[in-house]
């Protein structure tokens, strides 16, 4: 024999149910937004606003975010002189997490742009030229047990950016070599 829920008694008992279940839902959303507000953003809101407003412009963009990664890798250079201990530690574990957020943000970056044709030679000169000391500075550091991951997967995502950044200028070059009419275009029109 099943239950039966009919007249007012069975109004309330859907109302309990769906108070229920909407408070679970509330409980799930609350728990999913703390964990994307814990997440660690690498960029100081001043920054995001530069590169927001670099929006349409490649190499801008490009340049901006060589100089923050630059800015990173000299704070790893000073956290590499400073005396071991558990607080280090930690600072150089959360320095290298947003170090390898921003390399892997230029590396998208650079997906992006690579098939728009805009002239990003001089930008990615300079991403070329740095990207050594930033291999450097994730190196530098003794492997601790505190931050070994970290310093892998800094090197990796550095090591990545390095490879995509030197093809794309062998390919850019190549292309505007090929192409000079377009040479120092901020962006391809397409055809």
């Amino acid at each position: 024999m099943g239950l039966c829920f009919n007249g007012a008694a069975g109004v309330k008992m859907k109302l309990a149910t769906a108070r229920v279940l909407a408070s679970i839902l509330v409980c799930l959303l609350s728990a999913t937004l703390a964990a994307q507000s814990n997440r660690r953003e690498p960029l100081s809101e001043a920054q995001i606003e530069e590169i927001r407003a670099a929006g349409g412009n490649p190499s801008e963009r490009i340049n901006l975010y060589t100089k923050y990664l630059k800015q990173r890798a000299e704070i790893l250079a000073g956290l590499n002189k400073r005396a071991h201990s558990p607080a280090r530690a930690q600072r150089i574990h959360e320095e290298l997490l947003d170090f390898t957020a921003l390399l892997d943000e230029l590396t998208s970056n650079l997906d992006q742009y690579g098939d728009r044709k805009a002239d990003l030679r001089p930008a990615l000169k300079l991403l070329n030229e740095a990207l050594p000391h930033w291999l450097e500075a994730a190196r530098a550091f003794s492997p601790e047990p505190a931050f070994e991951l970290a310093q892998k997967e800094s090197i990796a995502s550095a090591q990545d950016l390095k490879e995509q950044a030197a093809d794309l200028l062998k390919e850019q070059t190549a292309y505007f070599n090929a192409h000079k009419d377009e040479k120092n275009q901020e962006r391809a029109e397409p055809k």
